[in-house]
């Protein structure tokens, strides 16, 4: 078992909200958090066909069979319950009663925001973190290694090959999700289009080069990665709205939440074909990102993240917002320190005003210091800066 950041964040939740929903991308470990969270709690999994057909044909009886609340799994396939839920909830809205989950984050988020509002709280889980793993020892030294790998709960519980795993987790995701969402008529077509999203990792996102290279019409780019994005999948990273001076780029950077998915839909089987890639930096940038995400969304906080880019090619790959601290991040795959990794910054604090305490560099090295008052820190040691 590893512990999950978030678990805080649902302790907290539950003293406050009736209704406690966890999101996020399948297989990330919703259901278990919930379970370990709230072990007394009574489960019941609404993938079940015979819970499912119950709960639709009488949902007021099955939610007053339980008075003290319970954990419901995969809600959103009995969209009905919601209505109930909310009657249940006004008649006793004690917190933390109910704990819901949910994959498909769009369907679930429609229906809760229409039923309970101002009565739930929602927390995103994304797989392990790297500070997770490290805790129990389940972290690679090599940040290779750890990316071809991935994050996603099953590949540490079982002996399982990453690659094989995230084929069928490619598979499964489509058949089951996407199917249920958007009307995909050609399913080999958006296979193909996730792989050039995965190609795209790390750039700005152009649905018009994308749609023209998928074959499919920009409407139909605009709501696939509009799933992709709602699902956890993908992260999109939009530019910081600042103006400095200088023309800023407007369009939204992409991103995957998981490095191993990545690797995988590039055929990417290990480390030494991730490290000779082309696109190894901007896996890197991911993942890195992707790390940045989850220390937010475990706590509970809105991302705030940003990229920072003027039309002269500077650029800055993290803005975040500390109240009224902007903290810069750059984000680099050498393993060894050079005082190049700081050019970016350096063109930062000229148009922000920042100061260099503010900023930092993560690189895939190990050595953590400070240069020139701004702080270099290795890969896995983000959360301790």
């Amino acid at each position: 078992m590893v512990p999950r950041t978030a678990k805080e964040t649902l302790l907290r939740y539950a003293k406050g909200f009736p209704v406690i929903c966890i999101t996020g991308p399948r297989q990330s470990g919703k259901t278990t958090l919930a379970k370990e969270t709230f072990p007394d709690k009574p489960y019941l999994s609404l993938e079940d066909p015979d819970i499912a057909a119950l709960a639709k044909k009488d949902p007021r009886g099955i939610l007053e069979s339980y008075p003290d609340g319970l954990i419901l799994d995969e809600a959103q396939y009995v969209s009905g319950l919601f209505m109930y839920l909310k009657t249940a909830v006004d008649k006793n809205p004690s917190p933390g009663k109910f704990i819901i989950t949910g994959s498909q984050q769009f369907n679930l988020l429609e229906k809760v925001t229409e039923s309970l509002a101002g009565r739930s709280a929602f927390l995103t889980l994304l797989p392990f973190s790297i500070e997770e793993l490290a805790a129990v020892k389940l972290k690679s030294e090599n940040p290779y290694e750890m990316m071809i790998k991935g994050f996603y709960p099953p590949i540490y519980d079982r002996e399982l090959s990453p690659y094989d795993w995230y084929t069928n987790y490619i598979t499964s995701y489509i058949e089951r999700d996407i199917r249920s969402i958007v009307n995909v008529k050609d399913l080999g077509q958006f296979q193909v289009f996730v792989k050039m999203c995965a190609a795209r990792v790390g750039q700005l996102l152009n649905l018009s080069a994308l749609a023209l290279d998928c074959g499919i019409s920009h409407n139909t780019a605009k709501s696939w990665i509009s799933v992709l994005e709602t699902s956890g999948i993908i992260y999109l990273l939009h530019p910081y709205y600042r103006n400095y001076g200088k023309r800023l780029v407007k369009t939204s950077k992409l991103y995957f939440t998981d490095p191993g998915l990545v690797c995988r839909l590039l055929g990417i089987h290990d480390r030494e074909q991730l490290f000779l890639h082309p696109n190894r930096g901007n896996i890197f940038e991911s993942c890195i990102i992707a790390e940045l995400l989850k220390q937010r969304l475990n706590k509970g906080l809105t991302p705030d993240m940003y990229f920072w880019r003027d039309n002269t090619g500077i650029e800055i790959d993290v803005v975040k917002e500390e109240g009224n601290i902007l903290t810069a991040v750059e984000i680099k795959s050498g393993k060894t320190f050079t005082p190049e990794f700081l050019d970016g910054i350096k063109s930062w604090l000229r148009f922000s005003g920042e100061k260099p305490e503010h900023c930092m560099v993560i690189y895939a090295g190990e050595l953590r210091l400070t240069h020139e008052r701004i702080k270099i820190i290795g890969w896995d040691k983000t959360e301790t800066r």
